[in-house]
């Protein structure tokens, strides 16, 4: 959204209360990483929210007047945004991901992964799409990447899996919206417990990947998130290191895994660093997804077991 001047006068269009919203949230101090990384579009996606306006919608309606009942609807989120600290994901029950729109609670964590702006991208040129004919989406949460992957790859059969059946009852909310319970898969399972001897062309996945120590640190924001999503072992690596030490049973020759680690893209390569681990960048210059190929993966399998202490 554009800037723009906001007067003194009683906010009575949608650009004044956006605008109106931004100078709250700056002068209350929020955190913004749920989607947003400024005031003005916290806002903007907050009222915007409330009044059912997709974003590409946004700017065509700034001029409306609210009426009483949205105006009470839009104070009482601005208010509880402050107060609470829950992300404006929660609040308004959406969040967006790679174009689409996704229902999103407190059960699982807000769509942001970086994952997004590949599977856009169709992870071209390291995949061949065409080719991609099984999916596998570890630790689907609220099924944003799941759902995303079955559009880019619309000949391929998707499967996610998730450790939280209270995260897998909101994946299964969009996948119905989505309609694509006939090729999206929903399995509860601990990573690749339950998969048995199943194999994918390509494998996606945005564990746990934060240290307890870590969260510690983190803005109140997070706290609203479940742990179970965020923590994973002292170093915020035993999630990963598990994917990588399975994944290459789940992968034929010329199959490929990507992996988004956060914060723990130094500590992962630091833990190993003889593997040639590719670094993808985004368009704002974050490397903290990889890409590793079966060929790869299989190479270095007794690396990730020893650590493992298998």
């Amino acid at each position: 959204m554009n800037s723009y001047q906001l007067d003194n006068n009683p906010p009575r269009t949608v650009r004044d209360f956006i605008l109106r919203a931004e100078q709250q949230f700056e002068d209350a101090g929020l955190y913004f990483g749920h989607g947003t990384d400024n005031a003005l579009d916290e806002a903007a996606w907050l009222v915007g929210g409330a009044l059912e306006f997709a974003p590409h919608e946004l700017d065509a309606h700034l001029d409306e007047a609210l009426d009483a009942a949205q105006q009470v609807t839009v104070r009482d989120l601005v208010r509880r945004r402050i107060t609470t600290r829950q992300p404006a994901a929660y609040l308004i029950k959406e969040a967006w991901f790679a174009g689409l729109r996704f229902y999103v609670d407190e059960r699982v964590i807000v769509p942001r992964s970086l994952l997004g702006e590949f599977i856009l991208e169709r992870f071209e040129p390291w995949v061949t799409p065409a080719k991609v004919q099984r999916v596998l989406d570890l630790c689907t949460g609220s099924g944003c990447i799941a759902i995303s992957l079955a559009r880019a790859f619309p000949q391929a059969r998707v499967d996610a899996t998730d450790i939280s059946d209270a995260a897998l009852a909101v994946a299964r909310i969009n996948v119905e919206q989505h309609g694509l319970r006939d090729r999206v898969r929903l399995i509860p399972s601990d990573l690749f417990a339950a998969l048995g001897g199943e194999r994918y062309d390509l494998i996606v996945t945005n564990p746990p990947y934060v240290d307890p120590a870590e969260l510690a640190e983190l803005p109140a924001e997070y706290r609203h998130e479940p742990e179970l999503a965020l923590v994973s072992g002292h170093d915020g690596l035993d999630a990963i290191v598990h994917i990588l030490a399975a994944a290459p049973n789940h992968l034929p020759a010329d199959g490929v895994l990507v992996a988004e680690v956060g914060n723990s893209h130094a500590a992962l390569q630091a833990a190993f660093p003889d593997v040639p681990f590719l670094w993808l960048s985004t368009s704002t210059g974050d490397e903290s997804v990889f890409l590793l190929t079966a060929e790869q993966l299989r190479q270095y399998q007794p690396l990730f077991q020893r650590k493992l202490g298998k």
